[in-house]
């Protein structure tokens, strides 16, 4: 499989000369599975210009993994050019709920007043899915989700294919005021998801300075990611759902932050 980055912002889109290397779309990450399935993990700006390549590649269906439904990773969505396309077949999959249907749930954003397009309206083949509690097939990819600590029924996804994994944790605050070497793996949120990845992309909103203004907002500091993934005794941490406040040149900062806490 391979992945590409196309929105690694958290919270709010920052466009900007200070963001330009890193990029300001809100998160979304595609995909492709050796056999030409096109996954997309989640529905933030970045969606937009994923939806052009995709479009000018003629890809015909889509699976779209979304971690939860805050707005920073469905806002996209509308502007996700494949959806207008009546030849196109989309699969969602989001986080389950007792109270309303995955589609009722982003169709109270895909609708007026908040968006002039209504689900109903859109001309694609929309198909909707929880979830499931147990790994599931995707093309030639086995795909597993689980709930993860966050503000909100959220998930991380684990996608492996050929004997290679992916895991993809874009919010996540894996613990609040206990130091998470000293919790067991069936208490580490996110561990089964995580464990033994050899890529890793995990939230990395706030440096150990701002943590303690943000406790329990669900999101990591770079000390939780980096003792987060060397418990999960990943291969390759990216670091991902940047706070848009924080410039290029912050970053890099963090980049070296986290090196100094990880040198292997």
């Amino acid at each position: 499989m391979r992945a590409r980055i196309w929105g690694c912002r958290g919270s709010l889109a920052a466009p900007g000369p200070e963001t330009v290397r890193y990029g300001g779309n809100t998160s979304c990450v595609e995909v492709r599975l050796d056999d030409g399935t096109a996954i997309v993990l989640d529905a933030g700006t970045g969606i937009r210009p994923l939806g052009l390549q995709l479009d000018r590649e003629q890809v015909k269906v889509v699976h779209l993994l979304l971690s939860h439904l805050h707005m920073d990773h469905l806002q996209g969505l509308g502007f996700f050019r494949p959806i207008y396309d009546a030849g196109v077949e989309l699969h969602v999959w989001g986080p389950p709920s007792t109270v309303q249907s995955l589609d009722d749930r982003i169709g109270a954003y895909l609708s007026p007043p908040l968006f002039p397009v209504s689900l109903s309206e859109i001309p694609s083949k929309l198909f909707f899915h929880d979830a499931p509690d147990e790994p599931w097939q995707i093309g030639s990819a086995s795909v597993l989700a689980v709930t993860v600590a966050h503000q909100g029924p959220t998930l991380g996804y684990r996608i492996e294919e050929g004997g290679r994994s992916l895991a993809y944790i874009p919010d996540h605050e894996p613990s609040i005021g206990v130091d998470l070497r000293s919790l067991g793996e069936d208490w580490l949120s996110g561990h089964a998801v995580a464990r033994e990845a050899d890529v890793l992309i995990h939230d990395a909103q706030y440096s150990e300075e701002e943590y303690p203004h943000h406790v329990g907002w669900g999101h990591s500091s770079i000390e939780h990611v980096v003792t987060f993934a060397q418990l999960a005794k990943v291969k390759r941490l990216l670091l991902f759902h940047h706070d848009p406040h924080h410039s290029d040149e912050e970053l890099d900062a963090l980049c070296v932050r986290a090196r100094e806490l990880w040198p292997d």
